[in-house]
């Protein structure tokens, strides 16, 4: 039992001798002196050594043994501790806190919400489809047959073709009219629905043009609906868009799903009608297409072309944000530019 005493002196003085210069050190002296092969667990066995006799007086040495090593450490935890406090004690929790970056949303997200606004407030409810779509709803059902020329005014991303000619071809939507199929194909008359979304063609990038871009559309199909109520629509989203001394025209124009067709321009906003580089210095900018429903596209979804009627629009969210914000380059759009985006910030 005396060199168990003797060790255990020697440990005390190389415990009180020992000065930690970091807290590594003092984990490096938890791991030698209280880790679980450390040497006060080690030598806390030797009690089995011991003679019964002595087992009690030997006990209480080895227990202050381990108590005074387990001070020791606490007191070498204690010197780096200050160093945190002193830091959190320099804190004043009066002061305003760090300003936190606001974030904003997209121009084109904010136009489309606005867009969308709009038109419910005459009655329009939003309808959605899928990006990936078949062949007829995107094309045979808007009065596009496979071998009709129109199709060559869409440069379209096909994903599949049946080898065998059956079953559907699979391509990204040209347009978002292909939303306007799926709601004539469930839902009869009235309808009265606005499709915003995605679309894809198969475009060169460049300012004026992307590979994907986005739509939205409109379609109200009603007993007695004129191209008056088309006219009157539109002017009431071009001056809720726009403001009121925004001027509008119609012009004929040609879309396979609607007859008669008309596109839409105002007076540019650029140059107040003047004549600048946007509108090629004609004062006028094409926003929109339209045109009353083609009787066959009715007929296609089993809606009687003698007692329905119908007008549809669609227009591309990005030539509204150009003239909104006057952004000339589609391609910032999609850049996710950091610096292009903080400029929206805060807007509503």
């Amino acid at each position: 039992m005396e060199h168990l005493l003797n060790q255990i002196a020697a440990y005390k003085q190389e415990i009180e001798a020992f000065v930690a210069s970091g807290a590594e050190d003092v984990e490096q002296f938890r791991i030698k002196w209280l880790g679980t092969k450390g040497l006060v667990k080690s030598i806390m066995g030797e009690m089995k050594n011991v003679p019964n006799d002595q087992k009690k007086t030997f006990g209480q040495i080895l227990n202050e043994f381990k108590l005074f090593t387990e001070a020791k450490f606490d007191q070498l935890q204690s010197n780096f501790a200050p160093v945190a406090n002193a830091s959190a004690a320099t804190y004043d929790f009066s002061l305003p806190g760090d300003p936190v970056a606001v974030g904003s949303r997209h121009p084109l997200t904010l136009v489309k919400n606005e867009m969308v606004s709009i038109f419910k407030r005459l009655g329009f409810v939003v309808a959605e489809g899928p990006e990936i779509e078949d062949d007829w709803h995107n094309f045979g059902a808007m009065n596009l047959p496979e071998d009709h020329p129109a199709r060559d005014m869409q440069d379209t991303f096909y994903i599949k073709k049946p080898e065998d000619g059956n079953g559907p071809t699979w391509l990204l939507r040209t347009h978002t009219s292909s939303v306007q199929a799926r709601v004539m194909e469930h839902q009869k008359p009235p309808i009265r629905v606005i499709c915003p979304g995605r679309v894809y063609r198969n475009e060169t990038i460049s300012a004026r043009a992307h590979c994907f871009f986005h739509q939205v559309e409109g379609l109200y199909i009603d007993e007695n609906v004129s191209f008056a109520d088309l006219k009157q629509t539109l002017y009431f989203f071009v001056q809720e868009m726009f403001g009121k001394e925004v001027k509008v025209r119609f012009r004929p124009s040609y879309f396979p799903f609607t007859e008669p067709s008309a596109e839409m321009d105002i007076s540019c906003l650029i140059c107040g009608g003047k004549g600048c580089n946007i509108c090629k210095h004609t004062g006028w900018v094409e926003i929109l297409g339209s045109g009353m429903v083609h009787p066959k596209v009715l007929e296609n979804f089993g809606i009687d072309s003698n007692k329905y009627t119908g007008f549809a629009f669609g227009m591309g969210v990005e030539r509204i944000t150009q003239l909104k914000y006057q952004v000339n380059d589609l391609r910032l759009y999609s850049q996710n530019d950091v610096r292009f985006l903080k400029q929206f910030t805060g807007v509503v």
